[in-house]
């Protein structure tokens, strides 16, 4: 079966913790070495042959991204934008997306996480092919306390999520990239404010959870997950992408690469856009990318 699945990309939020930095602009704005940070989380969503997407930023930072990403014609996407006018918790995306989503499928991806490993389109494959329930991804983590946290029993079945227990019943944290059927809406409208005052994922995910329906990707070693929402994780993530960028010559994360070699962009349309970027090294591999192929 060919599941129509929309996504979101959720960029919102105040990043206070990245002030000052963040007092006069977005953290999705701010660069991961060489591209602004939304194009990670835009990578995940056009990696798993998701084509529509929707952006939700602030009313303040939604002109920036609309002028960064435009409507998506340049990445062989469809860009719309909506606004969230204050952070009231990640279920929301799905409220303020409901018409957007129209009854499709849908993944939500937040705009600050960063994945990287080697079959990671395979996990995203699993997901994009469930016909019904929920897909989350878990990643193994030192601090769990911090995070929304999955229990799994001895046969790989989740059997819990809490969002930032006190005392984590496992390491494993539930990452920013979610996959749903076309029930969240109905489910995220039955949401309740958390005592923090947020519509949570995780009682959306809980919701599937109960119905036996709840299916959890484990993201283990040799893989990456980074939630860029520090300064020192900020560095971290640049480096990283630095690093693997430098020695193997080849972009992580670059919007165009996908989209040509998913066939939604032409070796010209390429070459147009390295023109554009001709400046930037950016623009350099575009160029290589369209004469050779490689």
């Amino acid at each position: 079966m060919d599941i129509v699945r929309r996504g979101i990309v959720l960029a919102g939020g105040s990043g206070t913790r990245l002030s000052p930095m963040t007092s006069a602009i977005s953290k999705q704005l701010l660069p991961i070495f060489d591209k602004p940070m939304i194009y990670y989380p835009i990578s995940v969503l056009m990696l798993s042959d998701i084509r529509d997407i929707l952006i939700i930023s602030t009313p303040r930072d939604l002109p920036l991204f609309r002028d960064l990403l435009g409507d998506g014609s340049s990445f062989g996407v469809r860009f719309v934008y909506a606004e969230q006018k204050a952070p009231n918790g990640l279920a929301e995306a799905f409220l303020i997306g409901a018409d957007f989503i129209a009854g499709c499928h849908s993944a939500l991806v937040l705009g600050d996480n960063v994945f990287f490993g080697q079959g990671f389109a395979d996990y995203l494959d699993h997901a994009r092919r469930r016909e019904k329930g929920a897909t989350v991804f878990s990643y193994p983590v030192h601090d769990p306390s911090r995070f929304g946290v999955v229990e799994f029993a001895a046969d790989g079945r989740a059997l819990s999520i809490e969002e930032k227990p006190e005392k984590p019943r496992s390491n494993q944290a539930v990452t920013g990239l979610y996959f749903y059927d076309e029930r969240v809406v109905d489910i995220a409208r039955e949401v309740k404010p958390s005592a923090r005052g947020e519509l949570e994922i995780s009682d959306v995910n809980r919701r599937y959870l109960e119905a036996g329906q709840l299916f959890v990707e484990q993201l283990g070693r040799g893989f990456a997950w980074l939630d860029t929402g520090t300064y020192s994780a900020l560095l971290e993530a640049a480096n990283f992408v630095a690093t693997l960028q430098h020695r193997q010559g080849l972009q992580i994360a670059c919007l165009e690469e996908i989209a040509f070699r998913k066939g939604w962009l032409t070796a010209d349309d390429l070459g147009r856009r390295a023109r554009q970027l001709r400046n930037s090294e950016y623009g350099r591999y575009l160029h290589e990318l369209a004469v050779n192929g490689y």
